[in-house]
């Protein structure tokens, strides 16, 4: 690129070299930020007309260009140019050829720095809400598959091993619980990323009279940065956009997991539908929850890309650096993919069939209700440290002779301890054991329709906060192609 074509090359007097200059180009990932970038312009420009640094006819002339490339933009008639580097150089080279040179005086007071910085911030804003939102959705998903399975008996595992019995609707709430948390802590990255960087310049901010409270007003970012120097070289909206994201995978991951071994023949506690499976080439009785396993491996990829823009900031001085070009296609990964998986969950889970009897019968076996009768022996007055033993003697005897617990006579029982009530094999009835764990979270039946009404009660207030905090007016005019406003 020769280097009066450059917008950094008045210092130099060399062409930049081939490969550097393909390396140094951002264009091909960083198109994905041309709506912010021309939202975060058109701010820019009329914060410059009321400061009088340009005319109101030059801020006209500037908005209606913007406003034109971001048409031809939608319309897919924008030409992209890898010799101008980056989405910013981009937009700014069309819109001078659009309008001429008063398309620079644009930048005044502006450096790519603090203008990526903006860029960055509000697409992470737009995103997260739409995520936000679709965790909500997902949120809705398992309150239904509870309310519908309140009463539906099942095992609760510890170690992969059957333990005490809970409800299938119990089981779907641990993760509303997951996902409803997921949904706060997108909101909260999105409230962190609405700080407003544009005036920290390249690193020291500006000594024209800017009023950077004006451009915030115009992109309903609540906040200022309170330092130019962090404002141009933090990449922290984007480190906890892919914490956050990583730790929703990894709940999601837990459930693909689930559902993978619930729709084997070997737990066959579920079916899915036909449209998340496939077949095998070979064999033709498989159905392949290949949809699962390929949610379950999701995370791996959200995992990796936390860890690459960690690396890429861990040792980096204040204040910007170009190693910071590699902050985007990690994010920008992590947030598709995000996307991707939770526009798949909701349906999923919808039509997915569950189980009752076998459900029921897992029940059965495994000795679920082992823990129940030592409580029995605790409420006649037996140390518990001892009824667990007198217990576990019991379950090996069982074990021994093939047989249940519930078959166990009243005298067997007392054979082992004498204290045993004369209600002591009322015990060993599965809805009795849990109705009777009636604390606040536990899966007594009407202690979940509780949960489930304190999770609506969460995730309404979470929409509350996602209907208001999201992208602002220009941003809504520019991608919809309405007047801007």
């Amino acid at each position: 690129m020769s280097s009066d074509s450059r917008a950094w090359g008045g210092r130099f007097s060399q062409d930049t070299d081939a490969a550097v200059e393909a390396m140094n180009a951002s264009i091909g990932f960083d198109k994905a930020l041309w709506l912010e970038d021309i939202a975060g312009s058109v701010a820019q420009s009329r914060m410059l007309a009321a400061q009088a640094l340009i005319s109101a006819d030059e801020q006209k002339a500037i908005e209606d260009g913007l406003a034109g490339i971001a048409a031809d933009i939608r319309a897919g008639a924008f030409e992209w140019s890898v010799a101008r580097e980056d989405v910013h150089m981009n937009i700014e080279g069309a819109l001078t050829d659009r309008i001429g040179a008063v398309a620079g005086k644009l930048h005044t007071g502006r450096s790519r720095n603090d203008q990526v910085a903006l860029d960055l911030r509000l697409w992470l804003r737009r995103n997260l809400t739409e995520l936000a939102s679709k965790t909500a959705a997902v949120v809705d998903a398992f309150l239904n598959l509870a309310a519908r399975h309140v009463d539906v008996a099942m095992p609760g595992y510890t170690h992969l091993q059957r333990g005490q019995p809970v409800t299938f609707g119990h089981h779907m709430m641990a993760y509303a619980a997951m996902f409803l948390r997921d949904t706060g802590r997108l909101l909260d990255c999105r409230e962190r990323a609405a700080e407003m960087p544009l005036g920290s310049g390249a690193l020291a901010g500006s000594p024209l009279p800017l009023d950077r409270h004006h451009v915030a007003a115009s992109l309903a970012m609540p906040t200022l940065t309170l330092n130019s120097l962090d404002a141009v070289s933090d990449r922290d909206p984007a480190l906890e956009t892919l914490g956050s994201l990583s730790i929703l995978m990894v709940h999601l991951s837990r459930l693909a997991e689930e559902l993978v071994l619930w729709s084997s023949q070997e737990f066959a506690f579920v079916e899915l539908s036909d449209a998340f499976c496939t077949g095998s080439s070979l064999m033709p009785q498989k159905k392949n929850p290949d949809i699962p396993e390929l949610l379950r491996a999701k995370v791996g990829r959200t995992l990796g890309s936390f860890t690459t823009l960690a690396v890429v900031m861990k040792g980096l001085p204040l204040s910007y650096n170009k190693d910071m070009q590699e902050d985007k296609e990690p994010l920008f990964d992590a947030v598709r993919t995000a996307h991707e998986a939770l526009g798949i969950l909701p349906a999923m889970l919808r039509n997915m069939t569950v189980k009752a009897d076998r459900l029921g019968d897992a029940l059965r076996d495994g000795y679920v209700l082992a823990t129940d009768l030592a409580d029995h022996l605790v409420e006649q007055g037996v140390p518990f440290r001892d009824a667990h033993h007198v217990i576990g003697k019991a379950v090996g005897l069982a074990i021994a002779g093939q047989r249940r617990l519930e078959d166990f006579s009243l005298a067997e029982l007392r054979e082992l301890h004498p204290a045993f009530g004369d209600d002591a094999l009322a015990v060993l009835d599965p809805q009795r054991s849990l109705a009777r764990r009636d604390l606040p979270g536990a899966p007594a039946p009407d202690r979940i329709h509780q949960a489930i009404g304190e999770a609506i009660t969460r995730l309404a207030a979470h929409r509350i906060r996602m209907a208001t905090g999201g992208p602002c007016a220009i941003e809504r005019a520019l991608a919809s192609g309405e007047i801007l406003p």
